[in-house]
């Protein structure tokens, strides 16, 4: 029998626990009802593995090199952090109240969370995983975006109608912008001179230009046979390019597909019911979609335009993600 040095086997094992970690191609999706992360195989879209967790998770965020994702357990009152190569919960943020949405910052260091009982920004440090500042908003705020300039992040404030500009060397609001109703989720276009706000109640986008901190258009949502109440935009992506955006429209059980320089809708895609939040793909050509009254993910073929395949995950799941 060969033998091999101790150290060299180490390396290999550790080599090949690292390989395992990245580029799965597993999606992540969170269930509400049922306090789990469902794992289901990137191609076959059989499930892996559920991941429990502290009670309710939410929103759903890796961290860069995609070792670990961030979980908001709005019930357990923690940021779970999941390690991605052993599919469980490692470590946790603890003592934060109702947690829901939240962004790193560009150089990881960070975590920007959305505290709605206290209708503040927080700082979390994730080397020491304490709070370091809080910055006041709007009552119940909600989406939260750090600026890849690291300089700005941007929160959504659901009654105030408000979308507030955080200046991070202050930490202080620099702008109010007042969007649609129950603003939600934001992004910015690749070349970052503006960002998109979906508004829940109002059924409208509003896209701000980040120069000047002012609206300066708004995208309506109308689908045929629809009440304007039923159309309540949440989720939001943009391709890599800016081109296009997917929005999903909740109660509608449709995702909007916006042609972004014309700001025109060109279709609208049935999916499951009460369409939540919404993921790409690397190469975006496949668009997941979490149906929060449907406990199911939908399938979109991007190319075709089509849903290919409806899967069950727990009940009330919120955020999908990939890693790939």
């Amino acid at each position: 029998m060969k033998l091999f040095p101790l150290s060299l086997l180490s390396f290999s094992l550790l080599a090949s626990s690292t390989a395992f970690a990245k580029d799965t191609g597993y999606l992540f999706v969170s269930s509400e009802d049922d306090h789990i992360i469902t794992v289901l195989d990137g191609k076959t879209f059989e499930k892996i593995k559920d991941i429990k967790t502290s009670k309710r998770p939410r929103h759903l965020q890796f961290n860069p090199d995609k070792t670990l994702l961030y979980a908001a357990c709005g019930d357990g009152e923690s940021i779970d952090i999941i390690d991605v190569a052993k599919l469980e919960v490692s470590d946790k943020i603890a003592g934060i109240e109702d947690p829901e949405a939240f962004d790193l910052s560009p150089d990881d260091k960070t975590l920007y969370i959305s505290l709605e009982n206290d209708g503040a920004l927080g700082m979390i440090d994730l080397a020491s995983k304490k709070m370091t500042h809080t910055v006041a908003v709007g009552e119940e705020p909600e989406g939260v975006l750090a600026n890849p300039d690291g300089k700005t992040v941007y929160v959504t404030s659901e009654i105030a109608n408000t979308v507030h500009v955080i200046d991070l060397a202050s930490a202080t609001s620099k702008a109010d912008i007042v969007v649609g109703a129950r603003p939600r989720r934001l992004a910015l276009t690749p070349d970052g001179k503006d960002l998109w706000v979906t508004s829940e109640m109002d059924a409208s986008i509003s896209i701000i230009d980040v120069a000047s901190n002012t609206v300066k258009e708004k995208i309506s949502f109308a689908p045929e046979g629809f009440r304007k109440e039923d159309i309540t935009p949440v989720g939001l992506v943009m391709t890599k390019d800016g081109k296009t955006a997917f929005v999903t429209i909740g109660r509608a059980n449709r995702v909007a597909i916006v042609d972004v320089a014309s700001r025109k809708v060109s279709d609208y895609l049935l999916v499951g019911s009460r369409a939540w939040n919404a993921t790409l793909n690397k190469d975006e050509s496949l668009l997941f979609v979490a149906n929060g009254g449907g406990d199911d993910v939908s399938i979109i073929d991007v190319a075709a335009r089509k849903v290919t395949k409806s899967v069950p995950v727990g009940r009330v799941p919120y955020t999908v993600v990939v890693d790939d």
